[in-house]
């Protein structure tokens, strides 16, 4: 089998996430990387195995002798659509890590390269790919939850300034809102046919600016280098906004590094036939019925069983099995053989 040569285009720490899960797919080879801290690449490619550094991207495309068929972006923001249009002017198909640019103005470059040059340009937004993620737009394909009106979109951290290059907005171009906001809008508007927005409302607040020295619990993850403590930050600490959409619909739009509140991390889509709520534990709602995945056993009315089931097939593709028993009084009761969580986490690919 012929692998997918691959060039990769920076190596930091997102790099490491992306050469990880190639490790285990054998349909590619990373034959080439580059970074502008060459030792940062070499330590890199001694890690993975990767036989040809580079300290440019430019340089690393104009050598023909390593035949490219690919480029997978992972620098800082500000860099996204240089090195994006460099691969995709190389004739490479082109994946880039989320968020797409630093703004409207480098995203339409960089679709116009891709256009221009008849070659793939993809996002890094990986929850699309994620295990329920694929259920939902299921039971959404199958107008189980009716028209979506309405949606939010949520990420939100309590004490999770990472710091670094995250937080300074020369190279990030932004905060929480370009950073992880970007993972549920993304999803939530896929999910909803990606309806056109005709207006935003918003607003951020920059009053939390870095890891605060009183809590007794820290952030968890900084990048390398990363001094959250001494690092400048010039990002917002938390972001909310509205979407209106053409077709009627809306999203809200919440996300923070840093907030005296609950740690969330969800997507919520509402229909006029039902609702669904993606997070660890999902929740699948309609008028007269909880489908809770951490319940193990629940009841659905029998006019609606019929189609859930079927959706429900899609987890006969994962690990383990479901048994569908008889129910009392007009309805069915689903039993899992195994919880469904693990293979929801399973699912992203990170």
């Amino acid at each position: 089998m012929e692998k997918l040569r691959i060039g990769m285009v920076g190596a930091g720490n997102i790099c490491h996430a992306h050469l990880s899960a190639y490790r285990h797919d054998p349909r590619v080879e990373i034959v080439a990387i580059c970074d502008i801290d060459f030792d940062r690449c070499n330590r890199t490619a001694d890690e993975f195995g990767i036989p040809n550094r580079y300290k440019s991207v430019h340089e690393m495309v104009a050598d023909k002798a390593l035949n490219l068929q690919a480029g997978d972006v992972c620098v800082w923001n500000c860099a996204h659509a240089e090195c994006s249009i460099a691969c995709l002017d190389a004739g490479l198909d082109t994946l880039c890590e989320k968020p797409m640019a630093m703004n409207a103005k480098e995203a339409e470059a960089m679709l116009e390269a891709s256009k221009r040059n008849g070659k793939l340009l993809m996002l890094g937004f990986v929850t699309r790919f994620a295990t329920d993620s694929k259920i939902a737009k299921d039971f959404i394909d199958k107008g189980l939850l009716g028209d979506i009106y309405y949606s939010k979109a949520t990420y939100i951290r309590r004490n999770g300034n990472p710091g670094g290059w995250f937080c300074d907005k020369e190279r990030s171009g932004g905060g929480p809102l370009i950073d992880i906001g970007v993972h549920p809008l993304d999803l939530t508007r896929y999910l909803m046919g990606n309806p056109e927005p005709v207006s935003v409302y918003a607003v951020t607040s920059d009053l939390l600016h870095t890891e605060r020295a009183q809590l007794k619990t820290s952030v968890g993850w900084h990048p390398e280098g990363a001094d959250p403590k001494k690092d400048k930050c010039t990002v917002e600490s938390n972001a909310v906004g509205i979407i209106r959409y053409a077709n009627g619909a809306s999203t809200l739009l919440e996300c923070a590094y840093a907030l005296n509140g609950e740690t969330r991390n969800e997507r919520s889509l509402f229909g006029t036939k039902g609702g669904i709520c993606l997070r660890a534990d999902p929740y699948l709602f309609t008028g007269d019925t909880l489908f809770h995945d951490d319940v193990g056993r629940t009841d659905f009315p029998g006019g609606s069983f019929a189609d859930m089931q079927r959706s429900l097939k899609r987890l006969s593709d994962l690990p383990g099995n479901y048994r569908v028993y008889p129910g009392h009084e007009g309805s069915t009761t689903l039993d899992y053989e195994r919880r469904v969580n693990p293979y929801m986490r399973q699912g992203s690919a990170r």
